[in-house]
């Protein structure tokens, strides 16, 4: 019996440069931590991607090519259970875009509901770390649109839509590399105790530029590139924040950029979140020289992404099926057929919304929420005369239910 050894993917471990740290604010903090962060700090050095040759194990490459297959199978299962044409494969890949974003944002420790996801996205509900989603699905949805032109003007433009929705971030900042000095880890006051100490930000413009270079690529396969990517994007560190759940958009980007997927988004942060602690220490061992274990992560997320999205496009396919069996009956040319197949990316809808997505009249948007709350498609849950909101609770449950799997499966 053999023992399996993960192997070494080399690739040049970042290096580091010497300046000197003083608190900014002083008075801020105690004179003991004051005296901790006064003095020299190492800030890393990343070195240049662009030209990268990877060496990867037969192991490995089986790994990536496995994972790169369900991927792809995921995308066409997707489009054979719905059918190209279909108009709810537009909402069904808003669905998963907005899974994706919750996922990535998780990981961050930002937690919200389905629901109040979806209330946020009517602007109804009140939950602040659901607003903040919004700004998460915002910048995935600019990763697509802005896929076909990987660039450094694509990657300000997913920031902004990111952090234009963050309370508190100045929107000035948005979309705008960090003019500041950054780390992750301990030390309020500075970054002398640091556990990472990102680049100088005066390094930041030609870090990028090299990594763009690296993602625009065609001899590099698609897994291993996304993953280092990633993980370059992650140690340049170019945001004074939002900067992992940018660097998941830009994962995105580059999946959609090289073809892999195509119709659909692919959960691949439900799949990092499962074992949050095994991809930040995949990105430190990256940070000292071995692509291996961000690699291998970004092959396991592809496969739970793949697994556990086309069980939620089943289930949600599903709810739809049963939806339709429920409106027989109502005329081919009325308006709840052009609502039902938008539930599934949002199964929350108030007139206002309806009146904004398909273009409905107030009185046709009424009469069509009446026909579907007849029916039992829709639910009426606020029980007010005004500001009335609409849900599909079977969406709902089907949601929450992924929401509870993913859960589980971190939790083994």
């Amino acid at each position: 019996m053999t023992t399996r050894t993960d192997s070494l993917v080399p690739i040049h471990a970042v290096s580091y440069e010497t300046f000197d740290w003083r608190p900014r604010a002083p008075e801020m903090h105690s004179r003991a931590e004051v005296e901790r962060q006064t003095g020299p700090y190492d800030a890393a050095i990343t070195p240049p991607v662009a030209t990268w040759s990877p060496v990867i194990s037969s192991e490995d490459s089986a790994n990536v090519e496995d994972a790169t297959r369900q991927l792809v199978e995921f995308d066409h299962h997707a489009q054979k259970k719905l059918g190209t044409d279909n108009p709810a494969l537009g909402p069904m890949t808003a669905m998963l875009l907005r899974t994706e974003s919750a996922s990535s944002s998780q990981i961050e420790q930002l937690t919200t509901s389905a629901k109040q996801l979806a209330l946020a996205e009517i602007d109804e509900g009140d939950k602040q770390n659901a607003l903040t989603v919004v700004g998460n699905v915002r910048a995935m949805e600019a990763a697509l649109a802005l896929a076909d032109d990987i660039s450094e003007n694509s990657i300000l433009a997913m920031h902004k839509a990111l952090m234009l929705h963050h309370t508190g971030f100045p929107p000035e900042d948005a979309g705008r590399y960090r003019q500041e000095q950054v780390w992750i880890g301990p030390g309020e006051a500075g970054p002398r105790l640091a556990d990472f100490v990102a680049p100088h930000h005066d390094r930041i413009p030609g870090a990028i530029d090299d990594l763009v270079s690296f993602v625009r690529r065609q001899d590099i396969p698609v897994l291993v590139q996304v993953a280092v990517a990633h993980a370059q994007f992650e140690t340049i560190h170019p945001f004074p924040d939002g900067n992992g759940r940018a660097g998941r958009a830009f994962a995105q980007s580059i999946l959609r950029n090289k073809g892999l997927v195509g119709s659909t988004a692919v959960p691949i942060s439900a799949g990092l979140l499962v074992d949050v602690r095994r991809y930040f220490d995949a990105l430190s061992e990256y940070r000292k020289g071995d692509t291996g274990p961000i690699i291998r992560d970004f092959a396991n997320a592809s496969r739970i992404a793949a697994t556990t999205g086309t069980l939620l496009v089943d289930e949600l396919v599903e709810q739809l099926e049963e939806s339709r069996k429920k409106m027989a009956g109502i005329r081919a040319d009325a308006a709840a057929w052009k609502i039902l197949p938008t539930l599934v990316g949002q199964p929350a809808v108030n007139v206002k919304y309806l009146k904004r997505a398909i273009g409905l009249g107030e009185m046709a948007a009424l009469r069509a929420l009446d026909a579907l709350t007849e029916r039992k498609v829709l639910t009426e849950t606020t029980g007010k005369s005004r500001g009335r909101v609409w849900q599909h609770g079977g969406i709902f449950d089907v949601l929450d239910s992924y929401a509870s799997m993913i859960r589980r499966m971190s939790a083994r």
